[in-house]
């Protein structure tokens, strides 16, 4: 559905001698040379777009990453067809990653703290959230409320899949519901916006966070920019869906580079996790005073 979005930033390497155009500062560079800085134009900092697994490599400790459900595949149930039929569009998606869903999810640690990590690929269907997707969000919140462990989401996605109407939309509840039983047991959510983080995706699990973080220059709202002007009736500021703009304007905690996030992501849950037993401890009654104890209530007849 959205798989055709924004293509101009994808890093392409179909031939051993490809240079890339930055679609920033229009700089030409050796593929090599932006490989090497985890895909970030060492020009202007832009970030291109990469693949799940790259991104989980950037973030987790080498070799600790334990994929979980990898099995479960999107179903057809409403038999839903347009220009191509949805079946048809999974075959495609799943010819092109090799996955068969736009999630992956699983154990890792991050400097030694153990986490569940959830990753969408935004070359699958435009990172849409169907059930099968918002299926291994939950999972990945379950495994970690049994293990006493903090959740990464690491979001790029178009929204929510159109194919599968009110069954991508429930995912929205569902994963946002499972979030809240994370919260209600002290437990860290780290959400992560990466280019793009639209529709559905933005409006539930993304922004709920207990710290938000977007990569610099990251797309991130709910509907497009023409579609909200054509709505509001009025010219919109410069780059207002854009991270830095959020984050002047207090919707998310940070920017950080693509660089720096396996060491920040590893401070903060050092920070959660630091004394799980202060974490949990339940707050206790709230104790009179020496003064409130010696006073009078106020009679509000007299």
């Amino acid at each position: 559905m959205f798989g055709n979005l924004f293509k101009k930033d994808e890093v392409k390497h179909e031939t051993p001698n490809q240079w890339i155009k930055c679609p920033k500062c229009n700089s030409l560079m050796y593929y090599k040379e932006v490989e090497a800085q985890q895909n970030v134009c060492p020009k202007c900092n832009h970030h291109f777009r990469i693949n799940a697994e790259k991104r989980i490599a950037s973030i987790v400790d080498e070799g600790s990453f334990v994929e979980h459900d990898s099995t479960l595949a999107p179903v057809d149930p409403l038999k839903f067809s347009d220009k191509k039929s949805y079946k048809k569009r999974l075959e495609e998606a799943k010819a092109k990653t090799g996955k068969t869903s736009s999630v992956m999810s699983g154990s890792c640690t991050v400097e030694g703290t153990p986490v569940e990590l959830v990753v969408f690929d935004f070359a699958f269907m435009g990172g849409s959230l169907g059930s099968v997707e918002g299926e291994k969000i939950v999972r990945a919140v379950d495994r970690a409320i049994e293990k006493e462990c903090g959740v990464i989401i690491v979001s790029a996605s178009g929204g929510a899949r159109m194919q599968e109407s009110t069954y991508s939309l429930l995912q929205m509840s569902k994963t946002s519901a499972a979030l809240n039983r994370l919260h209600h047991k002290g437990l860290p959510f780290i959400s992560i916006l990466t280019d793009p983080t639209m529709g559905g995706v933005s409006a539930s699990f993304a922004m709920l966070g207990d710290i938000i973080m977007a990569e610099p220059g990251a797309l991130i709202g709910f509907a497009g920019q023409r579609v909200i002007k054509q709505t509001v009736g009025v010219d919109l500021p410069e780059g207002f869906q854009r991270s830095e703009f959020l984050l002047e304007h207090g919707l998310i905690d940070m920017i950080v580079n693509r660089g720096d996030m396996h060491h920040t992501l590893a401070d903060l849950l050092a920070l959660f996790t630091k004394d799980a037993s202060v974490v949990n401890r339940p707050v206790p009654k709230r104790r009179k005073t020496d003064f409130e104890s010696d006073v009078e209530p106020l009679n509000e007849d007299a």
